[in-house]
């Protein structure tokens, strides 16, 4: 996720000013929620409040407004003909001066929606690891990164991801909160196998994903039985990761469609308001 403190605390350094823009209300359809934000610079936008002659006309507003002796201006806006387009719906937006206040309140807005995030832990540093690790730092998720050999994290790292160099994979497993996503994708069939296996006896994962082919599904799924692991759970397992019909093999094709099954996963609440379980069916 776009972390637009950090942006504005590089803009504050250099002098740079910028203003903040935020979706405070809204009625009917609309592009974003209500708490949307956006940094609006003079030559560059940070984040987005939906794209569009909606953003096009507040990104001119918050440059005039720079440009400005104003503070701050509320602009209430009606999508529908007179700003072509046809959402339907109605945005008020606020836009102000941004400054080391500012920088202070979003750093402990973004602090409060980052600890409410769904976790995702991620096992493995490899090819599809490393794509899998970029494709969801941009996702709503917390996602921590393990692996117990610290050489293969890419230098410079990845932004987002929280990276745990570590042998004890169990032990994450262990610690992570019910309604945690595991993607398991290690170098080794026999470290993936215990990894899934004590996320299945767990039983309480929103999502457990598995890289590797039906064949190894079958092979670790008669493991899982002789463990004394119930069916229904073991049904839980998605493997292949990112679709069974993939033919295509790239990291970064498994990595984006694989991103898809979390955000159905971890984004779809049941009727009792838990996640949906892993391999239930809609």
């Amino acid at each position: 996720m776009t972390a637009l403190a950090a942006v504005l605390r590089e803009l504050l350094a250099c002098g740079e000013a910028a203003a903040l823009v935020e979706v405070t209300a809204l009625k009917g359809s609309a592009p974003r929620e209500v708490g949307a934000r956006m940094l609006v610079a003079a030559r560059a936008i940070h984040g987005t409040i939906g794209g569009g002659q909606l953003e096009w006309e507040a990104t001119r507003r918050a440059r005039a407004l720079l440009a400005s002796d104003e503070p701050s201006i509320v602009m209430e806006v009606p999508l529908g003909p007179e700003i072509g387009q046809c959402c339907g719906g109605f945005v008020s937006l606020r836009l102000r001066r941004a400054d080391e206040a500012s920088r202070a309140e979003l750093e402990a807005i973004e602090q409060a929606e980052g600890e409410g995030l769904p976790l995702v832990l991620l096992f493995g540093a490899g090819h599809v690891g490393k794509a899998l690790a970029a494709a969801l730092a941009p996702l709503p998720f917390r996602v921590r990164w393990i692996d117990g050999r610290a050489g293969e994290f890419p230098d410079p790292p990845i932004k987002g991801p929280e990276v745990v160099v570590t042998e004890r994979a169990l032990a994450e497993v262990d610690a992570a909160p019910a309604g945690a996503a595991c993607l398991v994708l290690t170098h080794s069939h026999a470290l993936d196998s215990m990894i899934c296996a004590a996320v299945l006896q767990r039983g309480d994962f929103a999502y457990l994903g598995l890289i590797g082919s039906r064949t190894k599904r079958v092979r670790f799924e008669r493991g899982f039985r002789e463990l004394g692991i119930p069916e229904e759970r073991i049904a839980r397992l998605v493997c292949p990761i990112g679709g069974a019909r993939l033919k295509d093999k790239r990291p970064e094709v498994i990595a984006a469609l694989t991103a898809a099954e979390l955000l159905q996963a971890l984004a779809e609440p049941t009727a009792n308001g838990q996640h949906r379980a892993t391999g239930e069916a809609a």
